[in-house]
C-alpha cells in the first residue's frame, strides 16, 4: 500500500510509519514527493496516475472546496481525514490511533473505490464514511 500524509500532519508522522512499515508499506509525506507549497489539485491528479494511493490528512476543506473536491472524487485515491478531535491531538496520540486503525484503513482501502473519503476517530475503532 502507499500512503500520502499530507501537509497538516507532521513529517515526522509520516517518516515513523514508514520506518515502522518498511518493506511493507511506501509512507511519504507530500512535501517529500512533491516539495512545499503544491496545489492540491495538482498532486490529487499526480497521484492518481500513478495508480491507487491512500491519503491520510487532516484537512478537510478538500471535501469543501468544488474543485478539489470533484478531482478527488474521480480519482483512484481513497482518503482518510482525521476528525477535529484527533486532528487536535499531539502528535503522538495521532499517531497512536493511526497504528491502532491501520488494520481497519488497509481493508476498507481494499474493497472501495477510488474517491471515497473516511473519518479516522479520535476513540471508536469504527470508520465513518465522509457524506458530502
Amino acid at each position: 500500500m502507499k500512503a500520502l500524509v499530507d501537509e497538516n500532519l507532521s513529517p515526522t508522522l509520516a517518516r515513523s510509519l514508514n520506518a515502522l512499515f518498511a518493506g511493507e508499506h511506501e509512507i511519504v509525506h507530500i512535501r517529500e514527493k512533491f516539495g512545499p507549497g503544491v496545489k492540491d489539485v495538482a498532486w490529487i491528479g499526480q497521484l492518481s496516475t500513478e495508480g491507487r494511493w491512500i491519503v491520510i490528512s487532516g484537512d478537510r476543506r478538500i471535501t469543501r472546496n468544488k474543485v478539489e473536491y470533484a478531482a478527488f472524487r474521480s480519482s483512484r485515491l481513497v482518503g482518510f481525514f482525521l476528525s477535529k478531535g484527533l486532528y487536535k491531538a499531539p502528535v503522538v496520540k495521532q499517531m497512536e490511533r493511526l497504528l491502532a486503525l491501520w488494520s481497519t484503513i488497509e481493508k476498507q482501502s481494499e474493497i472501495v473505490a477510488g474517491g471515497a473519503m473516511f473519518e479516522l476517530p479520535i476513540k471508536s475503532t469504527r470508520i465513518e464514511q465522509l457524506k458530502v
